[in-house]
């Protein structure tokens, strides 16, 4: 069983930040159970541009509310507390943030807990240690 809070992981290799976000990583690839959990916060005025083409994620709105643009068809979605999206399709997509938003992330397959964005918005593909 693993235990985990956000106060414990708060400043440590698993909290993680960029330009306009956080993510505290709750459960890493290093952890062995094939996906991985986040806690991701995005600042309020901020736009960003992500295209996880390696990784299917899951994402719950938990706080905030902001604009999901699917670049791929320009469809938009409006996003509050309680609003889900799953990127299956590997979807470009644009997030613009009205009000600073907290929401679950659930990644699959997991990251390693060290990824950053790159200039197009992807994260890498790195293999996970068990254990982590």
């Amino acid at each position: 069983m693993i235990v985990r809070t956000t106060a414990e992981i708060t400043g440590t290799e698993r909290d993680v930040a960029g330009a306009g976000w956080r993510s505290k990583r709750i459960v890493l690839g290093g952890d062995g159970v094939g996906f991985s959990f986040h806690e991701t916060t995005i600042d309020a005025g901020t736009v960003h541009e992500f295209h996880y083409v390696h990784h299917v994620e899951a994402v719950w709105l938990v706080e905030g509310e902001g604009t999901l643009t699917d670049l791929d068809n320009g469809v938009t979605y409006e996003l509050a507390p309680g609003s889900m999206y799953l990127l299956d399709g590997h979807e470009r997509h644009r997030l613009e943030v009205r009000t600073t938003m907290r929401m679950m992330c659930v990644f699959n397959p997991p990251v390693t807990g060290q990824e950053v964005h790159d200039s197009n918005g992807v994260y890498p593909l790195v293999a996970a240690t068990i254990g982590g």
